[in-house]
């Protein structure tokens, strides 16, 4: 059903130390500014030193080569500058700095070469070529599974149609992900379920979680409009039952609980801008009951569960000190775009679905 997102979150940046006024092996007093005892040569603030390299390193495995060399920068102002373990880290500073301008001259190469062109190629480059992305193991695996049960359930048209909304969805967390510059792999796809993109990040800022989170409905919105496009163009009934279903799993996507992309959007939001969001919930779902019928067959009961969804979560301890009012008019315009497209297909939807 709906696409999550999966994070892997590494270690915060360690803050500073307090003062040591006292050397970690030997207790020998250090007068303060001492980065190491002059008795046993003991680095003063050895611990902090280590949880700086280790944040180096992870960032060198993500090829993040730039973020590492500012950490390794910054390990160096609590290392003595003869200390051996000072000239190891100016080594491996010198290393990374090759390693960033050999980057930047085939980068500029390219662009040369290919002119006007070189924009597209570098995009390409930045995310691995997607030709050879769409090719990994995983991805192609499940995309082929999930289309593959969905055919036999639905046919092979509304099969094609949904998968691709599906991952257009998806590449909208994928995209969103890859502009801040954070480490990211393909969707996966689980039938009958949905699929997530797993993501690697350090230091994410409620509000970029918040955009990466709703870049998914956006995008699925898109998808959304696209199959409308083409519902006008052809005629063809299937077009109608995509945007219908497809608006239908985005909207239900902003559900904020069990992970869903609203679950992690609202983090970003205050108490009254969630009971706000609640609120225009509550108002499509009341629209939508017919001639005041609770049971009636135009009523969208997708309205009530996420109003209610949202409502419980401005019970929640979980308000941001700093609320994002970005992020809300972004939940909020979702919530209604995306509502009243559910709402005004879903006969539409049902009657092109019967024939």
């Amino acid at each position: 059903m709906s696409p999550a997102v999966n994070t892997t979150t590494l270690p915060p940046e360690p803050a500073s130390p307090e003062v040591i006024h006292n050397c970690p092996s030997c207790s020998h007093w250090l007068p303060e500014g001492s980065l190491a005892c002059p008795d046993c040569q003991t680095l003063t603030y050895g611990v902090h030193l280590n949880q700086l390299a280790y944040l180096a390193q992870q960032l060198e495995a993500q090829q993040q080569w730039a973020q590492a060399r500012e950490r390794w920068i910054s390990a160096l102002a609590w290392l003595p500058q003869d200390a051996q373990q000072a000239q190891s880290v100016h080594q491996h500073i010198a290393q990374l700095d090759a390693r960033i301008q050999a980057e930047e001259a085939t980068k500029a190469k390219w662009t040369r070469r290919l002119g006007p062109f070189a924009p597209i190629a570098l995009f390409l480059m930045k995310i691995k070529s997607a030709i050879f992305l769409l090719f990994k193991l995983k991805f192609l695996l499940s995309f082929l599974a999930f289309f593959g049960i969905y055919w036999a359930l639905f046919g092979w048209q509304f099969a094609a149609g949904f998968l691709a909304c599906l991952l257009i969805h998806e590449m909208g967390h994928f995209v969103a992900l890859k502009r801040r510059g954070l480490r990211a792999e393909l969707p996966v796809f689980v039938p009958l379920m949905g699929a997530y993109v797993k993501w690697y990040a350090q230091g994410v800022s409620l509000e970029d979680l918040a955009s990466i989170s709703l870049a998914g409905p956006l995008y699925g919105l898109l998808a959304a409009a696209a199959c409308y496009g083409l519902f006008v163009a052809t005629h063809a009934a299937i077009f109608m039952v995509l945007v219908y279903v497809g608006a239908w799993v985005n909207f239900l996507n902003l559900l904020p609980v069990l992970g869903l992309d609203g679950a992690q959007a609202t983090y970003a939001l205050s108490r009254l801008q969630r009971g706000l969001i609640a609120a225009t919930c509550l108002v499509l779902f009341a629209l939508s009951v017919p001639n005041g019928n609770l049971f009636g067959a135009a009523t969208i009961w997708i309205f009530l569960i996420v109003g209610v969804g949202m409502g419980w979560r401005c019970l929640t301890r979980d308000e941001p000190e700093k609320p994002s009012t970005r992020t809300f008019f972004y939940f909020q315009a979702l919530v209604l775009i995306l509502g009243v497209i559910v709402y005004r297909t879903q006969f539409a939807g049902m009657a092109a679905s019967a024939h």
